[in-house]
């Protein structure tokens, strides 16, 4: 008998009768007209395009501070992406906020100091207990991974200011002033680089006088490589993607988050153009529609500068055959593998890619796509200008070319040092980095930053170059060089470099995810087991899907191996 005290209406449940009416408001947070109204006005004319999604976060955490869950929510409808999507993204990258109904939104003003290796050893630890105890009210202390700054440690960000050779003192003042804004060095501008002939190359390449053979063979017979990491052959690469199927498109990785490497943003603050330049002849040489610049967010000073120089060579008329986008990374240094890069260009979480297929094949969209970094891009003018003949024989030891070494540690003069390709740890220490710091003696060096391994100063006369370091468990990388001395515990070195990998491991699996924090706990021991060591390193190694897992163990490895005396 139906229960007709309600209008007739029967209230019963009946699986699968289809009589009970659906609810006339949608289920969970209901959204409301200010935080639609506020998320629309920020976007404002730009495109609701789905691969935008992380550039849109950044709009709202710039804005407001955090990203408040109603401004996701309406971010996720103005984009017609779900909200699992949207939080997903938002909780994967760690320079995003989120603040859900009821929570208390972070301090006005967010100071993060770096703690990886370089600024470690330069005193970053005495800064954070020092800032943490003195702080004042609306100001939070974070630690944060590499900044790109080792050779001025240590360094911290406080808003979007960064301070190097920071003390306590320092970071309060520039706090209590308010100056949280990049500090735009000076550099060469359009006019200036245009003047000194810059562009030049470009438009032979568009008057025919340059021949897109001719270029990747000069490419090749140069020998210049990948220099982010992956020291693949350039001109080999290029040719790659030009044989598959248009559309095809470009990614330049500026996401340069290994520990110890600084290189790419010393190019982007002193003389963008030669990368600009060296970036368009790519895009021109694999006729790509569009090119990415993948810009990590701790440059934003670099960031300034490309945004005003890209519109400069835009409206001088030298991008008119494809279009260039900057994507601001979010704080995530596994999007320095250039499969996560992508992921993140597309609006993703920076999950690394199964391979085959490779980029060059599917890429961006899915679309072939060519990925360099940018030093290398940095490079190709002057080549196509001098010759294949006048880079390689820059080398020495049997390298070829140059190469901008980033050094930083127990050294009198760290910075960038451009010299020889193959130059030596011991030769970097004594002929371009003046000497150790007093009071230090050599000990050991990362001849590849943190992923590279660490190798003994008896070892430090071995030519800094691809293929030279792999026979003993190392390997050049992006010629990060970090050099050691005697005061320096190299076990302590080693669970610094764990710890970074530890917290910047992506998640996806689990050779990775949990090795990386099961060997952070054996290593915290006062005592380590090699044996238990060596056999989570075995896994992490030869399971992990992408180098980062792949390459963690170099530096425990390392230890054990060439430092036994660290052990006892």
């Amino acid at each position: 008998m139906n229960d007709m005290s309600n209008g007739g209406e029967d209230r019963r449940i009946h699986p699968g009768s289809g009589r009970r009416k659906a609810p006339v408001f949608p289920k969970g947070r209901l959204l409301r007209d200010p935080e639609r109204e506020a998320v629309a006005k920020l976007l404002g004319d730009r495109p609701r395009q789905r691969d935008l999604l992380i550039e849109y976060l950044h709009l709202i955490q710039d804005a407001e501070g955090c990203l408040p869950s109603g401004h996701l929510q309406a971010l996720g409808e103005e984009l017609r992406i779900p909200m699992a999507e949207v939080y997903e993204v938002a909780s994967f990258y760690a320079h995003f906020d989120i603040v859900r109904d009821g929570e208390e939104r972070p301090a006005s003003v967010t100071v993060r100091v770096c703690d990886s290796l370089s600024c470690m050893m330069a005193g970053a630890e005495q800064v954070i207990a020092e800032l943490e105890k003195a702080a004042p009210d609306g100001v939070r202390i974070l630690r944060a991974p590499c900044m790109g700054r080792c050779d001025t440690a240590p360094v911290c960000e406080a808003g979007h200011k960064h301070l190097d050779r920071v003390s306590a003192d320092d970071v309060l003042k520039t706090v209590a002033e308010g100056h949280l804004h990049p500090d735009v060095p000076s550099y060469t501008n359009f006019k200036s680089y245009e003047k000194e002939g810059g562009y030049s190359v470009l438009k032979q390449c568009f008057s025919g006088e340059k021949s897109v053979e001719n270029v990747i063979d000069l490419l090749s017979d140069s020998g210049l490589r990948g220099l982010g990491g992956a020291g693949f052959p350039t001109g080999r690469k290029w040719g790659f993607v030009r044989a598959e199927a248009k559309p095809r498109l470009m990614a330049v990785n500026a996401d340069e988050g290994e520990p110890g490497t600084f290189k790419d943003r010393y190019y982007l603050e002193t003389n963008p153009h030669a990368f600009l330049e060296g970036m368009l002849i790519g895009a021109w040489a694999v006729e790509a529609d569009a090119v990415y610049i993948y810009l990590r967010d701790e440059y934003p000073a670099a960031r300034e500068i490309l945004l005003k120089e890209i519109a400069a060579v835009e409206i001088a008329g030298l991008a008119d055959y494809t279009k260039i986008y900057l994507r601001r990374g979010a704080g995530a240094y596994i999007c320095g593998e250039e499969s996560a890069m992508i992921e993140s260009i597309e609006g993703k979480r920076g999950l690394p890619r199964h391979r085959p297929p490779y980029v060059a094949q599917v890429g961006i969209f899915d679309r072939p796509t060519l990925v360099n970094n940018v030093e290398t891009l940095y490079w190709i003018p002057d080549i196509i200008k001098n010759g294949a003949e006048w880079f390689a024989s820059q080398g020495k030891n049997g390298a070829q070319g140059l190469r901008s070494y980033s050094v930083s540690g127990r050294v009198k003069e760290p910075g960038v040092k451009l010299v020889a390709a193959g130059t030596t740890a011991r030769e970097l220490v004594e002929d371009h980095c003046g000497g150790m710091l007093d009071g230090h003696s050599f000990k050991g060096y990362l001849p590849g930053g943190a992923s590279g391994g660490i190798l003994p100063e008896s070892m430090a006369d071995i030519p800094l170059d691809f293929g030279k370091l792999e026979e003993h468990g190392c390997f050049v990388g992006s010629h990060a060089v970090v050099i050691l001395s005697d005061k320096d515990d190299m076990k302590d070195v080693a669970l610094n470099l764990m710890k970074f990998f530890e917290d910047e491991s992506c998640g996806q699996c689990t050779p990775c995810r949990n090795g990386t924090e099961k060997a952070v706990k054996l290593m915290s021991d006062g005592v380590w087991d090699p044996e238990m060591l060596e056999d989570l390193s075995c896994v992490m190694a030869d399971a992990s899907i992408c180098g980062l897992g792949q390459a963690a163990p170099n530096p425990l490895r390392s230890v054990v191996k060439f430092f036994p005396e660290d052990l006892k």
